[in-house]
């Protein structure tokens, strides 16, 4: 399963990328200044108040997704593993367990999630090149 070593390893790779630290110690990747995963600190009460187990000791992951599509789709597919709070609700951001992911997926989840934050041209140049 999944590890932040491995958002890290796949974040790294991806143009225009810059690792963050914030002054409370939570971690984030970002393309061009906006955040496209971050390590997040939930309340369990929050997420209890989602209608999701809470998450026990290990923090969830934030990552932001293409449209409200995907994210309805991971939310319906996988509930044990994604989730959301009423504070995303109209955002395309989706948070996730890592410990329940599989890398492959978690791969595809963080270039997803760099494709739509990042701008259009490098987006496309991304694409064009890793055909």
């Amino acid at each position: 399963m999944a590890t932040w070593e491995d958002v890290d390893r796949v974040a790294a790779v991806l143009p225009d990328t810059t690792p963050d630290t914030a002054p409370d110690g939570s971690r984030s990747w970002r393309v061009h200044g906006k955040a496209f995963v971050w390590h997040a600190r939930c309340a369990r009460r929050t997420v209890r108040s989602s209608g999701t187990p809470p998450p026990g000791r290990r923090r969830p992951r934030r990552s932001t997704s293409p449209d409200e599509g995907e994210k309805e789709a991971l939310l319906g597919d996988e509930p044990g593993t994604f989730f959301t709070t009423s504070h995303f609700h109209g955002y395309a951001i989706v948070l996730a367990r890592l410990d329940h992911i599989p890398v492959p997926e978690l791969e595809e989840l963080v270039q997803d999630a760099w494709l739509a934050r990042a701008p259009k041209r490098l987006a496309k140049e991304y694409l064009e090149q890793s055909e």
